[in-house]
C-alpha cells in the first residue's frame, strides 16, 4: 500500500504551481441511506419518490409527545457495512442530538452518533493506475436524514418536502488519506461497490443515497496539513473529481498570492464548474452535542454480530482473486466483471464447466458492449447466460466460426431462440471438409498470380488470401484450416 513517505519519493499526484509543487489532501464524509423498506426511528416508508409529504409519520415531522423507536434492522444493515469495510465493530454506542436550525428539519435538532459510533477504525484499499492505495476508515455511524427544502416550486415562496426526514443513514467518514481527485474517485466507486454487494445502500447519487462531502486542503509536500474547506453534499463521482480539482487549484492561488485559507463550507456548481462559499465551517461545539435523552445506549451482542458475519456475501476483493485463479482472468478483466454483483454471477453462469477465457471474452466484449450500446443492464439483456453459453460451447466444438458466432449473437440478441438450432436450421455451420477448403484456396491463388508473387517477399499478405478465401466460402470455413492450407501452398 502507498504510504506518505513513498507518495512524497514519487512525486505521485503532485500539481505544479506558480511558485513550486503542491499536495493535496483529501477526506471524505460519505452519506449512505440504508436500504431499507422503513425509516430509522419511525415505521414510515423510506421508498424513494411519492407526492410530497407522504411518507410522513408523526415522529418525523416532530409532533410534540411523538418519541423515536429503533429500527433493529437499519442497525443490522450498519454491522454488515462494518463488517464488509474489515472495521471493528462496537458493542455499546449512543445516539446524540446534533443541535442546529434549518427549514427542513422539524425537530431543530438531528440525532446522530458523536463520541460512540456503532463502526469504528477500518479500510478500504483500492486500485489507481496500477497503484494501490489503502485508505482509512474513520468511524461509520448511524444518523436520520433531513427534509428538503424545495425553491423552484413558486417565485416568492419554499416549501418543504419531509419523505427523506428521518431516513437512516450511515456517515462513513475516512482518514485523509487520498492525494489526488482520481483517488478520491476510486475510493467511493468502491465504497458504492462493496455496500452493493452487501446490500445494505443502493448506491443511486442521482437519487441522493449516496453523497459526499470533500475536505479539501493543500500542503508543501511533506508539510503539516492546510487549513481545509468542506465541499457539501456532491451526489455525482464525475462532479466530484471536478470540484475537487478547482478546489485545490483555488487554494493554490490564494496561498501563492500570500492569502491564506478560510476554513468554511463551500458548494460545486457543476454548470460553472466551480466551488462558491456558502458558510463558515461549524466545528462539532457549535452543534452542542449531548446524549439523546428518549434513546438508551446501542448495546449489541456477539450472537447478534457473528450472526452477520456468517451471513456476508464474497466481496469484491475476493471475487477478483478467485476469478484470476479459478478461470486464468488478468486483473483487468476480473476487475471488470466483478464491478457489479449481478454481472459477476452473469459470467459464473456463463464460465460453468467452460473455458474461462473465452466465456469472460464474449461477456466483456460482446454482450458489455452491446448492452452499453442500447443503454441496457445485465439484469434487462435480451441474451441470457444460457444462450451465450451455447455460444461459447458451438465456437469450442467447432461447429461455428468466432465471425459465425457474432452473427448468432445478433440473431439471439433480436430474435432470441436456441444458439445451436439457429445454426442448425439456418445454415450456419463451419466449413471444416478440407477438400471444399482446398478448392476454394485453389481458385483464389490461381486468379491471383500477382499477389502470390508479392506475399513471398511480404508474407503479411497472408491475411489477404485468408480474407479471401473466408469472404469466398460465406464466413463458413474454418480459419485455421485456411490459414495452414495457404502456407503451404504458398510456401510460406
Amino acid at each position: 500500500m502507498l504510504d506518505s513517505a513513498k507518495r512524497v519519493a514519487e512525486k505521485k499526484d503532485w500539481i505544479k504551481g506558480a511558485t513550486g509543487d503542491w499536495e493535496v489532501v483529501l477526506g471524505l464524509e460519505v452519506h449512505a441511506q440504508v436500504l431499507a423498506k422503513s425509516k430509522l426511528f419511525s415505521g414510515a416508508s423510506a421508498e424513494f419518490g411519492g407526492a410530497p409529504n407522504d411518507h410522513v409519520s408523526l415522529v418525523d415531522a416532530a409532533m410534540p409527545g411523538m418519541l423515536p423507536v429503533i429500527n433493529e434492522f437499519c442497525v443490522e444493515q450498519a454491522v454488515r457495512t462494518g463488517l464488509g469495510l474489515k472495521a471493528r465493530i462496537n458493542k455499546r454506542s449512543v445516539f446524540d442530538r446534533k443541535n442546529y436550525f434549518y427549514p427542513d428539519l422539524p425537530q431543530g435538532y438531528q440525532i446522530s452518533q458523536y463520541k460512540q459510533p456503532v463502526v469504528g477504525e477500518g479500510s478500504v484499499h483500492v486500485d489507481v493506475d496500477g497503484r494501490a492505495v489503502k485508505v482509512g476508515i474513520e468511524r461509520l455511524h448511524l444518523e436520520q436524514d433531513a427534509g428538503k427544502s424545495l425553491h423552484d416550486q413558486h417565485p416568492s415562496m419554499s416549501f418543504v418536502d419531509l419523505n427523506r426526514s428521518g431516513c437512516a443513514l450511515m456517515e462513513i467518514v475516512s482518514k485523509p488519506d487520498m492525494r489526488s481527485a482520481e483517488e478520491a474517485k476510486a475510493y467511493v466507486t468502491k465504497l458504492r461497490q462493496i455496500m452493493r454487494y452487501l446490500g445494505t445502500c443502493d448506491g443511486n447519487m442521482e437519487q441522493g443515497s449516496l453523497r459526499a462531502d470533500v475536505n479539501v486542503s493543500v500542503r508543501r509536500p511533506g508539510a503539516e496539513f492546510g487549513t481545509r474547506c468542506e465541499i457539501k453534499n456532491v451526489n455525482s463521482i464525475r462532479f466530484m473529481g471536478q470540484a475537487i480539482e478547482y478546489e485545490a487549484r483555488r487554494q493554490i492561488g490564494i496561498l501563492e498570492d500570500g492569502g491564506s485559507i478560510d476554513q468554511e463550507t463551500r458548494l460545486f456548481d457543476p454548470k460553472k464548474g466551480e466551488t462558491r462559499s456558502m458558510r463558515s465551517k461549524e466545528e462539532a461545539h457549535d452543534y452542542r452535542y449531548f446524549p439523546d435523552p428518549d434513546l438508551l445506549p446501542l448495546e449489541l451482542e456477539d450472537a447478534f454480530i457473528g450472526k452477520i458475519e456468517a451471513s456476508l456475501p464474497e466481496l469484491p476483493d475476493g471475487k477478483i482473486a478467485r476469478f484470476m485463479t479459478d478461470y486464468g482472468l488478468t486483473a483487468y478483466d476480473a476487475q471488470v466483471l466483478t464491478a457489479e454483483c449481478a454481472s459477476a454471477d452473469f459470467f459464473e453462469q456463463v464460465a460453468k464447466g467452460r473455458d474461462g477465457k473465452s466465456a469472460a471474452n464474449w461477456v466483456i466484449n460482446e454482450l458489455f458492449g452491446r448492452l452499453n450500446k442500447e443503454g441496457k443492464s445485465v439484469d434487462t439483456t435480451p441474451v441470457s447466460a444460457a444462450q451465450l453459453g451455447e455460444i461459447v460451447d458451438l465456437i469450442a466444438a467447432g461447429t461455428i466460426s468466432g465471425k459465425i458466432a457474432k452473427d448468432v449473437f445478433e440473431i439471439v440478441w433480436t430474435e432470441g431462440g436456441s444458439p445451436a438450432q439457429i445454426v442448425e436450421t439456418r445454415g450456419m455451420k463451419q466449413v471444416t471438409d478440407t477438400g471444399a477448403i482446398e478448392k476454394a484456396v485453389d481458385e483464389i491463388i490461381a486468379a491471383n498470380p500477382d499477389k502470390v508473387e508479392q506475399v513471398k517477399d511480404k508474407p503479411t499478405m497472408l491475411s489477404w488470401f485468408v480474407g479471401q478465401v473466408m469472404k469466398t466460402t460465406g464466413g463458413k470455413a474454418n480459419p485455421q484450416a485456411v490459414s495452414g492450407l495457404l502456407k503451404a501452398k504458398l510456401g510460406i
